[in-house]
């Protein structure tokens, strides 16, 4: 893999991804800007409009047939939340050149349809379609309603929230019901000039191809060529400060047949390798400490993890318990974070540890996808370091790194989903 950048404009940037472990390119754009509760639906309901239809390729079956004619190339799009950013990002896959019967410039036409949805959509009347706006409006509807479905997620999100009350990283990333009904064909395309405007512009191209004709390419492109130079200093993170409050205990009632205790812990360390390690010991996998003593000995939780979310130095740990066990699972819980504390694991729980992490990295090599998502994440939080640089990292952290971790660790917040 041989990863080079290219500034194309101040605030828009081309990562070149060179390898030719794959039969296919894939192409993405991200358009990152800052979580704001003011527009976060807006943005949420521009990335599904962009899908329907361009100037060019008017319906979404247009480009269905489009793509299909590219030997069956294929484009998604999703929303994230990475830290207080908030990233709208666009795929498209195609074949590589080199694999078809005769030449023909499939990477071109790949970044035509790809830039031609993003940076040129449809418009009637000088403004989105209302056709299209209407229908996702109503979907959008759907998914921001059904964040309750899956009991889980839901229960991950409202631990969340109550962590970042009134902050950006508490908001969900699709946005909330209540503001559909004031967007509109005007303003909503108003939100998308302003964010294609504003925000920080990431291409990435992962495949085998020529890096300067590459280049020369995304740089010639219409829409390409047309967006103005950003400056893009708001998405600086913000910082975090230790919690000194009481720890924020919050039940929630539903009508639901397993219970959903979700704790989140404040991270006050910056050895990030050190906390992975520690993370993975306390709730990683089959081995963790969470799994073998919450569900597996005690019997008191269907599921026992945790997840350590990097850019906001959390881990939140989850677990799907009878509701009548709340106290004792509780305990037992409270238990193993103070025995990590007093270093109560062994040199087999941080191999474990280690080798969950390194095979988790070493994945990421093996699918394009995985790949751009860690190198954008990466350039989004402003390091440097490749995957083989984070492997070693991590394979360096010693016990004592993971006991002074452990006692940085602070309960910041209790949420329990229960039954009515």
């Amino acid at each position: 893999m041989n990863l080079e950048t290219t500034d194309i404009k101040e605030g828009i940037r081309l990562h070149k991804i060179k390898t030719n472990k794959y039969k296919t390119n894939l192409m993405s754009v991200f358009l990152t800007s800052k979580l704001s509760r003011d527009d976060i639906t807006k943005k949420a309901l521009i990335l599904t409009v962009l899908r329907r239809g361009t100037n060019n390729l008017k319906t979404q079956e247009e480009i269905s047939k489009k793509l299909e004619e590219l030997y069956g190339a294929s484009f998604d799009c999703g929303i994230d939340k990475l830290g207080d950013k908030h990233v709208l990002k666009f795929y498209v896959e195609s074949l590589n050149e080199q694999y078809l019967y005769q030449k023909e410039d499939i990477l071109s036409q790949s970044l035509n349809i790809l830039f031609d949805i993003v940076f040129n959509p449809l418009l009637e009347n000088g403004v989105f379609k209302q056709e299209y706006i209407d229908e996702e409006k109503q979907n959008l509807r759907i998914i921001i309603e059904g964040q309750k479905d899956n009991k889980a997620a839901y229960a991950t999100q409202r631990c969340i929230e109550e962590m970042y009350k009134e902050k950006p990283y508490g908001l969900y990333k699709y946005g909330y019901v209540e503001d559909l009904e004031k967007i509109d064909s005007k303003n909503l395309y108003e939100a998308y000039l302003d964010l294609i405007k504003t925000c920080k512009i990431d291409i990435f191209v992962s495949g085998d191809f020529d890096e300067k004709t590459l280049e020369e390419k995304v740089k010639s492109n219409q829409q390409i060529s047309k967006l103005e130079p950003r400056k893009v200093e708001y998405l600086d993170e913000e910082s975090e400060s230790s919690n000194t409050q009481e720890e924020n205990v919050v039940r929630e009632n539903m009508q639901i047949s397993q219970g959903k205790l979700n704790i989140g812990l404040d991270v006050l360390s910056d050895n990030k390798s050190a906390v992975s390690v520690y993370n993975a010991i306390l709730g990683g996998g089959a081995n963790s400490k969470l799994f073998q003593n919450v569900r597996e000995k005690a019997s008191l939780a269907y599921s026992a993890g945790s997840i350590y979310i990097k850019p906001k130095s959390k881990i939140i740990i989850k677990t799907g318990i009878e509701h009548k066990n709340y106290e004792k699972a509780l305990q037992i819980i409270k238990e193993q974070i103070d025995n990590m504390k007093n270093g109560e694991f062994s040199d087999e729980d941080i191999q474990h540890a280690k080798e969950l992490i390194i095979a988790s990295f070493k994945a990421m090599q093996d699918e394009q996808d995985s790949e751009i998502s860690f190198y954008f994440g990466r350039e989004i939080q402003k390091q440097s370091k490749d995957i083989d640089k984070q492997i070693k990292e991590v394979s360096e952290v010693t016990k004592q790194n993971i006991v002074d971790v452990a006692n940085k660790i602070k309960i910041n917040t209790i949420f329990f989903l229960t039954r009515e």
